[in-house]
């Protein structure tokens, strides 16, 4: 019971911070078509946050299943990654029901303080780590759902700004501390803007929500980003080398 409120109290911060983003998103919801009840639903099954966000403009825009289930599997690849390093911090005899239970509320901020626990992460730990995000998450979509009826369309869109800033946030920090990841990030931001603007091409844009252009430059910005790194590598053996392969 002590590790369950030691959890608590760890993602209670996280649950603050998690407020104002999913309220925006329970805002875009209901404009979109979304009733409160669905909009809250999605957020208390999903804890995506980017993929939400993707995911309900791919329904809006009419974009097939398959379009909208690789593009949040995309989105959301990190989570597979952040679930198999967390998975080295459990106990080994933990069953899977308890595993499958942890992968479901994986979300970056939640990742980063298991995975800085000094011990084995215990599941009554990572209990009450999870469930004030989730309370979070899920209350805010449904105060942003509720809301959208009383706020004036100006200040709702107002509100949907925060949808930039969250992508922002997600992206800014990564680049600076690394320089891999900045041209990625800069080299999908490219991408996206010739799908988007270059005539012939930019009908994955328009198919659907948009949601093959999201796929498409995510892989290729990651692919030439690993490219070059493998080309620096290779120069590198070939002058240590001599010139010999």
């Amino acid at each position: 019971m002590n590790e369950f409120i030691r959890g608590i109290k760890k993602g209670f911060p996280i649950c603050l911070g998690y407020i104002p983003v999913s309220f925006t998103f329970g805002l875009i919801a209901v404009k979109m078509g979304f009733n409160p009840l669905e909009a809250t639903i999605i957020s208390m099954t999903n804890m995506a946050s980017a993929g939400q966000f993707a995911g309900i403009r791919l329904i809006e825009g009419g974009a097939p299943y398959i379009e909208l289930v690789i593009t949040t599997f995309v989105i959301n690849l990190r989570y597979m990654l952040m679930s198999l390093s967390l998975s080295q911090k459990v106990a080994s005899d933990m069953p899977f029901y308890k595993r499958a239970v942890m992968a479901f509320c994986i979300t970056d901020e939640v990742f980063a303080l298991a995975a800085m626990e000094k011990d084995d992460v215990s599941f009554p730990f990572f209990g009450g780590l999870m469930t004030t995000p989730i309370a979070g998450w899920t209350l805010g979509t449904f105060l942003g759902a509720v809301a959208s009826s009383l706020l004036s369309p100006m200040l709702q869109g107002c509100f949907g700004i925060a949808l930039y800033c969250m992508f922002i946030a997600i992206i800014i920090p990564p680049a600076r501390k690394g320089r891999k990841v900045a041209i990625a990030v800069v080299v999908s931001a490219l991408l996206s803007c010739l799908f988007k603007y270059v005539p012939g091409i930019n009908v994955l844009s328009k198919s659907g929500g948009g949601g093959w252009a999201i796929i498409v430059a995510a892989i290729l910005g990651a692919a030439i980003c690993a490219s070059i790194k493998e080309i620096k590598r290779f120069r590198r053996r070939l002058q240590k080398g001599g010139g010999n392969v």
